[in-house]
């Protein structure tokens, strides 16, 4: 009489499953089916007793769906079969006593408590899903109009750094002096356009603070129009080539890191030129505008541009260039505060 060879077998449930771990390797022939809610498994494999014909069956302890998946790779054969109703079994099969092939599957073993925080963690995860699935069309376009925003500053900033680096190789020193005529209406363009990088956090496009950003838009802001842009007198300086192309050289870095981030893309080399050169060019850039304001002062003395009169008692007015000396504290001071890069 031939003896019918089992294969070692290990299980582990779900609320709505049954894992089967088949030690069968090479396995071929596979027959698995359902009937009558008894598993009936045969195949041909390398298990406990070599290379051999193994088959085994199991009758539930409570109903489950006809249909069975299974995988086979080398080493084992996986078989899974749904229960009929979700719900915790006290044990696989219908006889108290286990068979003697049978065993726990300690690596996929779960309580009942634990599988229940399971099954609540994935519940949560398809309920998160649809909720950002729901929201995709406003992440697109949030996407897509930050991507724009740094694109546009980074063609802008672009075309005012290779225009001030091609001058400087033809003029030499000369194209110091009419930076502001050749390059003026783009960095109006761009620091008008600018404010939306206050305005972003501000309505929680970004997530970060509106304090910084604001004080780099509105302390470049004062420089450009406020300075050189009321002053003809300080349009020909050659410190207005020196802010110009400092600004510029950080802003053809510090945008195009920006808007491979809207397509969640990190370029390690873009990275690193953002974060190195930003260190030494933001305090540079800052002593140039300093330059700036303090070759103003005496200027807006003289002209009394945007003084305030003042009554005979007080005095004649107070002059601008007095709000100009608090700005410059306000700056230098500025920079004992640890450097902040506000992004878009």
């Amino acid at each position: 009489m031939e003896t019918t060879l089992t294969p070692h077998v290990y299980w582990a449930q779900r609320h709505g499953d049954i894992y089967l771990r088949v030690e069968l390797s090479d396995a071929k022939n596979l027959d698995i089916c359902v009937q009558d809610n008894t598993l009936q498994f045969k195949a041909q494999g390398h298990g406990a007793k070599g290379d051999n014909d193994y088959e085994f069956s199991l009758d539930f302890l409570e109903p489950v769906k006809p249909e069975v998946s299974h995988r086979s790779t080398q080493r084992l054969v996986n078989v899974t079969v749904r229960k009929q109703e979700q719900r915790w079994w006290d044990r696989l099969t219908l006889q108290e006593r286990k068979p003697l092939f049978l065993a726990p599957d300690f690596d996929r073993w779960l309580d009942e408590s634990d599988a229940e925080m399971e099954l609540q963690a994935k519940e949560e995860e398809k309920i998160n899903k649809v909720s950002i699935e729901s929201r995709i069309p406003y992440l697109g376009l949030k996407k897509g109009y930050l991507f724009m925003y740094n694109l546009v500053q980074f063609l802008g900033f672009s075309w005012i750094f290779v225009n001030m680096t091609v001058r400087l190789f033809i003029l030499g020193q000369d194209s110091f002096y009419d930076t502001f005529h050749t390059i003026a209406d783009m960095m109006y363009f761009c620091q008008m356009m600018a404010v939306a990088e206050v305005i972003n956090p501000l309505v929680g496009l970004v997530k970060t603070g509106v304090f910084p950003a604001m004080i780099q838009v509105v302390g470049r802001n004062v420089i450009l129009f406020v300075i050189f842009g009321s002053l003809e007198e300080m349009q020909n300086k050659a410190v207005v080539f020196f802010v110009f192309y400092l600004w510029s050289t950080i802003e053809i870095f510090r945008y195009p890191f920006y808007m491979l981030a809207c397509i969640d893309t990190d370029w390690k080399l873009l990275t690193w030129l953002r974060y190195s050169i930003w260190m030494p060019l933001y305090p540079l850039g800052v002593l140039a505008e300093a330059i700036a304001v303090i070759q103003s002062l005496p200027i807006f003395d003289e002209t009394r541009l945007y003084s305030i009169p003042l009554p005979t008692v007080l005095g004649s007015s107070f002059s601008f260039s007095f709000t100009l000396k608090i700005y410059l504290v306000l700056m230098f001071l500025g920079q004992l505060v640890p450097l902040s890069d506000p992004p878009p």
